[in-house]
């Protein structure tokens, strides 16, 4: 099926709005070598890993969901030429900030040391070659899933730079991510200000369904609702959000529509087994309309303008949304732009605007 691209037009009466997920990229990991420390950046040549690019997608490069097809560039991966960036969505959209989420394989490597060298490579090169050249940048801080601990480190470094605004983690890695040997993250996010980005993807240590692994992109696709689910229970559960209260945590990618049923599944289930979870002292969904926000692309948004506003009655808060366009990724139409269709203006102020300046400290001091 083809879709229309969006021109500049889709991004109409939008100006200032926060773009809460982008996605830059490198070109491929030689473009990191001079941001890596003397012994890491022998090692990737030592090694010949500076010919991979390391990108975590498992879906072909020509496939119409990676890149839209007015962002795809003559050569080099969509979203690694911040020029590209510029004219495709920072120019027409006039963003007041745009969140720059680097998924990329350092995260996922089962060395955890090389995991951390080049996820501080990763922030090396983007705060040098994107951040520090167009103030409108800003991002979030990519960190070695697999080793709470060198997670908390990368952290502490890059706190300082008021640049940074969040924390980036995948929502099916080796562990469910409420457990407490991840609570090192959530300490020093917490500590710093910092909200916990969980994205879209795996780390590939457990099959993506209960069932085990599928055989088809479709399959995978589809999954990551239920994985995102699954990271959210945790959280949950765990007692992640009593431990850290303020902590908040922004579901990137993953969807809207799956979240009313699973909050009322919780809710329900809690109330027959929550002395197992003493530490859980109030509905699960109350919880997470205070802790938890997500972005809105790509958002699978129902039919028509009755059955929007049930959804959004159903979610039971209007702060829980965070405006996104998801560069260069291909999740809406030309006719649509990247706000579904029926949103009350008072909800797009909301969305575009105020409850990212809520989510993120950083941006409402700046």
């Amino acid at each position: 099926m083809t879709r229309e691209a969006p021109p500049s037009g889709a991004f109409s009466g939008l100006a200032g709005a926060i773009d809460c997920d982008i996605h830059p990229a490198p070109p491929d990991l030689r473009a990191l070598l001079p941001h890596l420390d003397p012994y890491w950046r022998e090692h990737v040549e030592r090694r010949g890993l500076e010919r991979e690019n390391l990108d975590t997608s498992a879906y072909p490069p020509a496939a119409p969901i990676n890149a839209n097809p007015d962002w795809r560039l003559p050569a080099g991966p969509a979203g690694s030429s911040l020029a590209a960036l510029q004219a495709h969505l920072l120019d027409p959209l006039a963003p007041r900030a745009a969140i720059c989420n680097l998924i990329h394989g350092a995260q996922m490597m089962m060395s955890e040391d090389l995991s951390a060298a080049l996820c501080r490579g990763l922030n090396n090169w983007l705060a040098a070659e994107w951040l520090g050249r167009d103030d409108r940048l800003r991002a979030s801080i990519t960190v070695p899933v697999h080793s709470p601990e060198l997670a908390a480190e990368e952290i502490e470094r890059l706190a300082p730079d008021r640049r940074f605004v969040q924390v980036l983690l995948l929502a099916m890695a080796e562990l469910p991510l409420g457990r407490r040997m991840m609570w090192p993250i959530y300490r020093a996010a917490e500590k710093h200000g910092l909200p916990v980005g969980i994205h879209a993807g795996s780390s590939f240590r457990h099959p993506p369904s209960a069932g085990g692994w599928g055989s088809t992109y479709l399959e995978d696709y589809v999954t990551y609702a239920q994985g995102f689910a699954g990271a959210l229970n945790s959280l949950l559960a765990e007692g992640v959000f009593q431990k850290f209260p303020g902590l908040r945590v922004v579901l990137i990618e993953s969807g809207v529509t799956w979240l009313p049923a699973s909050l009322w599944r919780i809710n329900k289930t809690w109330r027959g087994v929550r002395a197992e979870v003493p530490w859980l002292d109030r509905l699960p969904a109350d919880l997470v309309r205070q802790h938890v926000r997500l972005t809105l692309q790509p958002f699978d948004a129902p039919p028509d303008a009755r059955s929007l506003a049930v959804l959004l009655d159903q979610l039971g808060s209007d702060e829980l949304l965070l405006f996104s366009t998801d560069y260069p990724h291909w999740h809406f139409d030309a006719a649509e732009g990247p706000l579904p269709a029926g949103l009350p203006p008072s909800l797009i102020r909301k969305i575009t605007v105020e409850n990212p300046l809520a989510t993120y400290p950083r941006l409402a001091a700046a």
